[in-house]
């Protein structure tokens, strides 16, 4: 039980981790305060404010003077807790934690959460099995050290700081460096929040095999794994997110392996109270390496995914961790559940969507895009047009209906007309 009276404050709402916290929170009886920028907040939906206690505004793209400005606003208002929705301000979060005294993570390793290649050092500190990583300032500096390093192709090429595989590619050869770092490097401020991003660049070794990612709940210190996720991407040269499924198969082994470098992971990071996405690949070999992890909760909705496989709420969990609360962990069923996600099949004008599904596996199917609406290549996960969800006995059956769901879709994306006239009057599907 949540003792009445208790408050929150959420970093940025306005993600899709944001409605389930705002959600979970009115379930506990907390009272739902929002840190967000005037410019933001402007734009957040009606219904979205209707949860939201009150509000206050400050400048992300300043950290230090935000974290001032929250640590006033913590105090004056009695704020008990602190959680990040959006991943860009897991740091934030842990060093407000910190000088307010309340549950959050390592404040010395916070910076690592989000920044991969202060992630990739701490992995390799402390034995994380993860892929090597090389980080460099341009392609020329970058292209030698993959020389010297005799890392060899392919090998992934991604910028330190960015999120959803904005800026990801897959090199096949040193020919392809310097466009795969003018990518890595194209976006230098997050958009919203304006907040300055590293501009380094990173390139690691290539891990074959299966995708998946583990959902977590840290509370001081004791580590809970809620889920095994599998992951499903394009195995082009950029790597999309095309879906997920809970539970993932995996063999006994396979499974104790990925729940143990998770666990390294977050150790290694010094997350404490908290939630957990750590993303692995199993490779050929069958062994495990640890991609990444983030200090917040999963997108894509996978928090529903979790709910709805396992019965567990981690938007509750993390709710309660925050607030120094004993989190309710224990699953209570064990189904499956699964996401699809609708890709455009190039950029263009969107001119239909038909063919979403119903039935007795789909809880929902949504087109998040209208016709005549501009779509750009899929080469990231901001470029999807819409996503079905279903829920199963087992995650065979949940993969075979979210195949023959997605099967069943046809989006139709006219391509624009170029000043030669190229390309005028072709439809993709």
């Amino acid at each position: 039980m949540v003792p009445p009276g208790r408050k929150v404050l959420l970093l940025e709402a306005s993600v899709a981790a944001g409605d389930d916290l705002l959600r979970a929170a009115a379930a506990l009886g907390v009272e739902a305060f929002v840190a967000t920028h005037e410019d933001v907040y402007a734009d957040y939906r009606p219904e979205l404010k209707e949860k939201i206690t009150d509000v206050v505004f400050t400048d992300f793209g300043d950290a230090d003077r935000a974290l001032d400005d929250l640590t006033a606003f913590c105090r004056t208002t009695g704020i008990d807790g602190v959680v990040a929705c959006w991943e860009f301000l897991s740091p934030v979060a842990t060093l407000l934690a910190d000088r307010l005294g309340l549950p959050g993570h390592d404040p010395a390793r916070a910076t690592a959460c989000r920044n991969k290649r202060l992630m990739a050092e701490a992995f390799a500190a402390h034995g994380v099995p993860a892929p090597r990583t090389l980080a460099a300032p341009d392609h020329t500096v970058l292209a030698r050290l993959v020389r010297e390093s005799g890392l060899g192709f392919p090998l992934v090429v991604k910028p330190a700081e960015n999120a959803a595989s904005i800026g990801v590619s897959v090199v096949r050869g040193p020919e392809e460096l310097p466009a795969a770092v003018r990518l890595a490097r194209s976006e230098t401020r997050k958009p919203s929040h304006g907040i300055v991003l590293d501009d380094t660049v990173l390139a690691q070794e290539y891990v074959d095999g299966d995708e998946f990612s583990v959902e977590t709940v840290i509370a001081d210190g004791t580590i809970h794994h809620l889920a095994i996720t599998a992951k499903f991407t394009t195995q082009d040269s950029r790597r999309v997110e095309t879906g997920h499924t809970v539970p993932a198969e995996l063999a006994p082994g396979a499974h104790t392996a990925v729940l143990a470098a998770a666990t390294r992971a977050v150790l290694a990071l010094g997350l404490r109270n908290g939630v957990a996405h750590t993303e692995v690949k199993v490779d050929s070999r069958g062994d495990t390496k640890v991609i990444e992890v983030g200090a917040r909760p999963p997108g894509d909705s996978i928090m529903t995914l979790v709910a709805e496989a396992t019965g567990v709420d981690e938007a509750r969990a993390y709710l309660q961790t925050a607030l120094g609360i004993r989190p309710d962990v224990t699953p209570s069923r064990a189904t499956a559940a699964a996401i699809r996600f609708l890709v455009p099949p190039h950029a263009g004008t969107l001119t239909r969507i038909t063919g979403l599904p119903q039935g007795e596996h789909v809880i929902t199917a949504v087109a998040t895009r209208n016709p005549g609406d501009r779509v750009g290549d899929p080469q990231d996960n901001l470029q999807r047009v819409g996503w079905i969800m279903l829920r199963a006995a087992t995650a065979t059956e949940a993969d075979k209906a979210a195949a023959e769901a997605v099967n069943g879709v046809t989006v139709k994306v006219e391509v624009e007309v170029d000043g030669s006239g190229e390309g005028a009057g072709r439809d993709g599907s």
